[in-house]
């Protein structure tokens, strides 16, 4: 019951927040993080992390035999502050980064790749519904973090090797930014397994050459979905949604209904794991799930990627073994 108070703390966290903050000014906001320090990244290769959970049912395969990166940005955890930008070296924060959005997100996919998720100065929840005009500088500022993490890790650790992108919520804010300065383009896009840039808006016209992926094992593309309750239908202007969708489980954009392999809330090791059916309605999901505490929810945001966990586990594989099978 602890956890799923913290899982009704965090719904909380994605409400908009009433407390006021005086206007940004940078030299306000916390230092930047050293991407050299590697306490600056919630999870890296050949050490003990978060990132590393694992279903008992798989043995944990070695970080040397590994053939693919996953650079993961995590969502909005940071709700309230003096700050618009979050501390880095706020310990409290930084537990429940950890302890759920990496656990459960960047875990994923460390079957098939080295897992890097960095450190930043995430916006304040808040900064999604400011109408004071400090938001962009506070993305702005975020991405910075997001973009120095991302040159150091291609300089430092990447040495050439394929890479999924993997994010959400504002984590995806500023991933579609991140695939849009650096994988728009033929030699980076090569280099692309898949992004899974997940729980907000992503349109068509975003990119010139990357595209949502359309069949299972297509590389070098992007997926992106939101999750809805079966026959809710969001407010007009959703921002967690833009024109672009494709079924997590099926790995399609035709609306046709699936079911899933399995979710999980907090434990991979159930015998059985809860499934779900997910279908495309307009450009995001309808879902119905066995999923505990979020069946009824009519916006299902927080488990984006819980809901379908083995199905996505399953996908990185099926890319992953494609990309490699083509290079």
């Amino acid at each position: 019951m602890k956890k799923i108070g913290m899982y009704v703390l965090m719904t909380f966290c994605l409400s908009v927040e009433g407390q006021n903050l005086p206007q940004f000014k940078i030299e306000d906001q916390p230092s930047a993080p050293d991407y050299a320090d590697t306490k600056y990244w919630s999870a890296l290769p050949f050490r003990n992390d978060v990132a590393d959970l694992i279903p008992k049912s798989e043995q944990w395969v070695s970080d040397s035999s590994k053939q693919v990166d996953v650079f993961y940005i995590y969502p909005t955890i940071y709700s309230k502050g003096k700050t618009w930008n979050a501390d880095v070296n706020n310990k409290k924060l930084n537990k429940k980064i950890d302890k759920y959005p990496v656990q459960y997100h960047a875990s994923v996919f460390n079957h098939v790749g080295r897992v890097y998720a960095p450190r930043y100065r995430q916006a304040i929840i808040k900064s999604y519904y400011d109408t004071s005009g400090n938001a962009p500088k506070v993305f702005d500022l975020a991405y910075s973090d997001l973009k120095r993490a991302f040159e150091y890790y291609m300089k430092h650790y990447n040495n050439g090797r394929p890479i999924i992108i993997a994010s959400h919520s504002q984590g995806t804010t500023h991933s579609r930014r991140l695939l849009k300065d650096y994988f728009d383009n033929p030699e980076m896009k090569a280099k692309l397994v898949c992004a899974y840039a997940v729980g907000f808006e992503i349109k068509q016209n975003t990119y010139t050459l990357l595209k949502p992926c359309n069949e299972p094992a297509q590389t070098g593309c992007y997926v992106t979905w939101a999750s809805f309750h079966d026959g809710y239908t969001p407010e007009k202007g959703n921002m967690l949604f833009g024109d672009v969708c494709v079924n997590p489980i099926s790995w399609k954009s035709d609306s046709n209904t699936t079911t899933s392999q399995g979710g999980i809330l907090f434990n991979v090791n159930r015998r059985k794991p809860f499934t779900s059916q997910a279908k495309i309605h307009s450009s995001y999901l309808w879902v119905k799930t066995k999923l505990p505490f979020v069946s009824s929810w009519k916006v299902m945001h927080l488990v984006d990627y819980n809901l379908f966990w083995f199905d996505i586990r399953k996908n990185a594989s099926l890319r992953v073994e494609e990309y490699l099978k083509k290079k």
